[in-house]
């Protein structure tokens, strides 16, 4: 589960001998693989703070309320359970001057729930050589190395010139089976690395290929970003000669 930890300063305390954030930052981070990320923020006076009343803006420069407390700068934690979150949080130099305030996300549906949900999606749509929904998959500034050309596809428009192409060489559906996925997700990113049969055109069309997939949450939906396809060098597929040198 995810967990914000808002890093409370205090004007009145004397931070001369507080320990270096970075050992903190390293142990959980690299280490423990604990904090996902995280910010340190600009100090109190530089803030502004914005309401509207009537339909008009009002702002004003300055913090929301005066208070020898402020926000830091933040982390997010993914933790088992409050009390590990609780435990990293105490483990931060802040606390010893300061104080960290520990509050859990909204439990929304899990991202890996959704991010399988679009790879069955696009497999079903390259089954039934759906351009169009396998395209939905994509965001509109999708960069793809293509298998077909050898080349790098640089949006979905681009992307969507080179599936017609593979898809004019081959008859019948193609058959998408992903043998293996792993997938790393933090929250708004998500990288997947999986191995994925293709096959078509009567059987003579039969490879396994290496994809390298990154995931960008888009609003309530997540889209293919980057997608990178090894296949292997004795691979026979349809196409591969045009835009090789």
């Amino acid at each position: 589960m995810k967990y914000m930890l808002l890093v409370c300063g205090d004007d009145t305390a004397d931070a001369s001998g507080m320990a270096p954030v970075e050992p903190w930052v390293e142990e959980l981070g690299a280490e423990r693989g604990v904090r996902l990320h995280g910010h340190r923020l600009r100090p109190p006076a530089d803030a502004v703070t914005v309401r509207v009343r009537d339909g008009e803006v009002l702002r004003t420069d300055g913090p929301f309320a005066e208070t020898k407390e402020y926000v830091a700068g933040f982390d997010i934690l993914d933790c088992a359970d409050m009390e590990e979150a609780i435990e990293a949080a105490a483990q931060h130099p802040v606390a010893a001057i300061g104080a960290m305030e520990v509050r859990a996300f909204w439990d929304d549906e899990d991202a890996r729930t959704e991010i399988r949900r679009l790879d069955a999606e696009l497999t079903e749509a390259v089954r039934e050589r759906d351009i169009d929904r396998a395209m939905a998959c994509y965001a509109p500034d999708v960069e793809v190395f293509h298998p077909v050309s050898g080349l790098e596809q640089s949006g979905v428009g681009a992307l969507r010139k080179a599936t017609e192409l593979r898809f004019s060489t081959l008859a019948g559906p193609v058959e998408r089976e992903v043998l293996e996925f792993r997938l790393r997700v933090d929250e708004s990113v998500a990288f997947s690395h999986a191995l994925v049969r293709t096959r078509a055109d009567g059987g003579r069309l039969d490879t396994t290929a290496r994809v390298t997939t990154g995931y960008r949450a888009a609003g309530d939906r997540w889209q293919i970003v980057h997608q990178h396809t090894s296949v292997p060098l004795a691979a026979d597929i349809p196409g591969t000669e045009e835009g090789r040198p």
